[in-house]
């Protein structure tokens, strides 16, 4: 889980494919410390369940030489465009958005499982944010970039690492920029079981009408919070932060 986390905050690792260029002899006299070698950027992949994708990258002492690109599964479309631009072949897929070209996208295409629960997300589990992984671990897919219906109002909290509280207001509340995921029934029931205070799961109102759970706050923790409800959302407030103001 801990490895699944530090890779939802980038979008691919870069790593070479593999370590030497073994003759048969080589092979022959070390077989299994050959295989090890070879398989030093490439064994971690299949024990986590990644995507990974080998792209020709010159040579090296007048023989080929090779990198890979490796994200969570089923981010083969990311992999694919991000190959396009390491080895100069024309696109073959429409551009992404800016905001997508930066941040994990390809879940959004990934069938949801039966009766897979969708979730509002706020905060640090945005995708690129730090306990995205916690979401992603557990089986959980990108759905869509949307806001909240008007009527919400988030906080910061003195958290580590740092995210909102989000509380619903009956007065001078805004549409707040959220993600919305989908979780397999287990995950989503384990991700309830190991919530910290102050956050909490409850309804959260869609722009769409729609209405799904979501990340909410315990009000008592928002008595000494930052209201952020002018920034519109996680990542704005973040940006702000970043630059001083």
């Amino acid at each position: 889980m801990a490895a699944t986390s530090e890779l939802s905050a980038v979008d691919a690792l870069l790593l070479p494919t593999t370590t030497q260029h073994p003759t048969l002899a080589d092979v022959a006299a070390d077989p299994v410390g050959v295989n090890s070698d070879l398989g030093r950027f490439t064994n971690f992949a299949n024990l986590l369940d990644l995507a990974a994708l080998a792209v020709p990258a010159g040579q090296v002492d007048g023989l080929p030489f090779g990198v890979q690109l490796v994200g969570p599964a089923f981010c083969d479309a990311r992999l694919a465009e991000l190959g396009r631009l390491l080895t100069g072949e024309p696109a073959g897929v429409p551009a992404v958005d800016a905001a997508d070209a930066v941040l994990p996208t390809a879940d959004a295409d990934r069938p949801a499982a039966e009766g897979a629960v969708p979730l509002a997300v706020v905060g640090a589990h945005l995708r690129g944010q730090p306990l995205n992984g916690e979401l992603t671990a557990r089986g959980g897919t990108f759905v869509r970039a949307t806001t909240t219906a008007p009527g919400y109002r988030p906080h910061a909290l003195a958290t580590t690492p740092p995210e909102p509280g989000l509380e619903r207001v009956t007065h001078r509340g805004a549409a707040i920029e959220i993600e919305v995921w989908t979780l397999p029934p287990a995950g989503f029931a384990d991700l309830v079981a190991t919530l910290p205070w102050p956050m909490a799961i409850g309804p959260v109102a869609l722009a769409d009408g729609a209405t799904v759970s979501g990340f909410l706050c315990e009000p008592l923790a928002l008595a000494r919070a930052r209201d952020i409800t002018a920034t519109g959302g996680w990542r704005r407030h973040l940006a702000e932060v970043a630059g001083g103001r």
